[in-house]
């Protein structure tokens, strides 16, 4: 885990990770959100639907910037403040995503900083996009 002060943090600094989709994840998923829709439960409906497969719930894919702001950027002195995001893509069980954040904005007086993200699919397509403001809380 990171633990970046708004001292350590300048524009451009970045960071990524990567994330396996499994089956296990997403009915773990399922059982915290309760989201019980077909499209993410039901392989024959996604079928009927066009989709090879189960859909990922695109907020189980979002939960990802929660992991790269939380872990990695700040890290442990983050307070995650706002996330805009946008999904561009599905996601599938046996998927390998990329997360990878930029800072482009720090904000010292205020210590907030603003990342862009982006998440990639296995063949380098971005399944999602985000615009992340992240407080430093460095304590006393």
């Amino acid at each position: 885990m990171k633990h970046y002060r708004i001292d350590d943090i300048d524009v451009g600094l970045k960071h990524q990770f990567s994330a396996d989709i499994t089956k296990e994840k997403l009915d773990a998923f399922t059982l915290v959100s309760g989201d019980i829709n077909p499209l993410h439960t039901d392989k024959e409906h996604a079928k009927r639907r066009g989709h090879p497969d189960v859909v990922v719930y695109g907020m189980m894919t979002a939960s990802l910037y929660s992991t790269l702001v939380g872990v990695y950027l700040p890290g442990e002195n983050a307070l995650l403040q706002d996330i805009q995001t946008r999904f561009n893509r599905p996601v599938f069980v046996g998927d390998v995503l990329t997360v990878e954040g930029t800072v482009v904005e720090v904000h010292t007086t205020l210590k907030r900083i603003e990342i862009k993200a982006t998440i990639r699919n296995q063949h380098g397509q971005v399944v999602s996009k985000a615009r992340i403001h992240s407080g430093i809380d460095e304590g006393e």
